[in-house]
């Protein structure tokens, strides 16, 4: 693949008209580089390079090369192969004469560089923006897919995604480096945000709007819709360790699962969870988000009452902000996450503004979601939504018809007896630093304990209770020095009388 020289002097000569490129661009994958998958590779045929080389990508008319500082003065190596991704990365650094170091290996085919990182020189600033935008744009390179057109420690502080983009500068060279890695919509958005924020032909109020947006925006890893296979036995196994019973909601479930590993995407619809209080709904969506290995966000209906919450407010206004949604993308740092939407059914008219539920429909549909504020639309297609909710009644037929709805039934009376014993009391119990045998609940005080809560929903209240007799044998045995407590059913009786 032809690749032209990324000079950016003008001369007139003929010689540097027509410069010499000295390498070609290779399609890679890869999603972390190593000697054998390199970010690109250096000419070593008249000098073998060190592991740890400093020196500056040439920015000259004549050839494509790497200019080292070694101990013996400035060495200059042609570059000979470059992976197709890090092209304007490369071009970027040589124009702007940043002072690196090359991580690499000499290899038979030349001398392979692995990792770029910084340096600065003399007390000189590191970029533009601050430290770590270089290991910020590189990882998202790395994690982009191939372009079409020996780990080490001192490494470990300096992680990209901790940085953030916000000047106007770090926002510009990212587009130049990073650009390809957005989607083609949001790219264009971008150019024209990063034109406003510029323009003095604007208000003060439009170029910070502007800024602020492409700084959201730009900061989101926008992946792609492709999932990895998940392992079906160690997803089960995540199941079983949160939820006792519910067979057939496992089982739901794993269904899903087998879906995705045969399709890898998402399925089309999202799941509805509709059961009494306190049965596991969120349990189970926080489970499945784990599963997934997916970062999550919870929307509250109950506590959303005008739409704009969810869509945000036009730039317009000075105090315009965006809504819940995009935020949620901007918190997670990627366009793939789970979206745990809570008490679907209570979600409550706006006061003459539309029903806020309704503006879920297009985030359900993962066609595209427009935020006011950014007046762009995201891609969604790597958002799955799971909702909960007690009463299914209450939700709309547009919206249930986006959901793959699961009934959680509430658990019988021996079920709780075995959550109660196999659950509920060793996780206090090992809370408060309390030894099995020195609470004890017999039988006859673990049937008393249950039917104290018989005409309850779910297992909320039978948790409080073991908080309460785990306390209760805590205060025993601290205060008035009593060996163990044994509780039976006449002491359960006194003691949540």
């Amino acid at each position: 693949m032809p690749v032209f020289d990324f000079s950016s002097s003008s001369s007139s000569s003929k010689e540097q008209a027509k410069p010499v490129c000295t390498y070609t661009s290779f399609l890679s994958d890869a999603k972390e580089k190593t000697p054998e998958e390199p970010i690109l590779v250096l000419d070593n045929t008249k000098r073998q390079w060190s592991h740890h080389a400093s020196g500056m990508f040439a920015n000259q008319s004549k050839r494509t090369a790497f200019e080292f500082n070694d101990t013996d003065g400035t060495w200059s190596a042609d570059i000979l192969r470059v992976d197709a991704r890090f092209i304007s990365l490369i071009k970027w650094l040589g124009d702007n004469r940043i002072p690196i170091r090359l991580s690499g290996q000499n290899m038979e085919d030349g001398y392979a560089v692995y990792k770029i990182r910084e340096t600065a020189y003399g007390g000189a600033t590191k970029l533009s923006a601050e430290d770590g935008f270089l290991q910020f744009m590189i990882e998202r390179l790395l994690a982009s897919s191939a372009a079409e057109e020996v780990e080490e420690d001192e490494d470990a502080d300096e992680v990209g995604d901790e940085m953030k983009l916000t000047s106007l500068q770090s926002i510009s060279d990212f587009m130049m480096c990073a650009g390809k890695t957005m989607p083609d919509n949001i790219r264009l958005w971008a150019r024209r945000n990063l034109a406003v924020a510029r323009s003095s032909e604007v208000s003060q109020e439009e170029r910070r709007h502007a800024q602020r947006a492409l700084s959201i925006m730009l900061n989101v890893q926008w992946k792609s819709n492709y999932f990895e296979a998940i392992d079906p036995v160690w997803a089960r196994k995540i199941l079983d360790e949160e939820l006792y019973g519910l067979e057939r909601v496992k089982q739901r479930i794993m269904e899903t699962i087998i879906q995705i590993n045969r399709t890898h995407t998402l399925p089309a619809y999202g799941l509805l969870l509709v059961g009494p209080a306190g049965t596991g709904k969120s349990q189970i969506a926080y489970a499945v988000a784990r599963i997934l290995k997916l970062p999550w966000t919870t929307l509250d209906m109950s506590s959303i009452k005008d739409p704009e919450q969810l869509t945000g407010s036009s730039r317009i206004y000075a105090n315009a902000k965006p809504g819940i949604i995009m935020e949620a993308f901007s918190n997670a740092g990627e366009s793939n996450l789970v979206f745990i939407i809570n008490e679907l059914d209570k979600a409550a008219s706006g006061k003459g503004n539309g029903n806020p539920a309704d503006v879920l429909l297009t985030l359900l549909d993962n066609l595209g979601f427009t935020d006011n504020y950014m007046e762009c639309m995201v891609p969604t297609t790597g958002v799955y939504p799971i909702a909960t909710a007690n009463n299914k009644e209450d939700i709309s037929a547009p919206i249930m018809s986006r959901f793959a709805v699961i009934d959680i039934p509430d658990y019988t009376f021996e079920e709780k007896k075995i959550i109660f014993t196999k659950f509920a009391m060793p996780k206090v119990l090992k809370r408060i630093g309390l030894r099995e045998e020195e609470c004890v609940v017999t039988d006859a005080g673990l049937d008393a304990v249950i039917h104290q809560f018989e005409n309850t929903t779910g297992i909320r209240d039978i948790e409080q209770a073991a908080e309460h007799l785990a306390a209760n044998a805590l205060y025993q045995i601290e205060v008035e020095h009593a060996g163990h407590v044994v509780f039976d059913a006449a002491q359960v009786e006194t003691l949540f009388a």
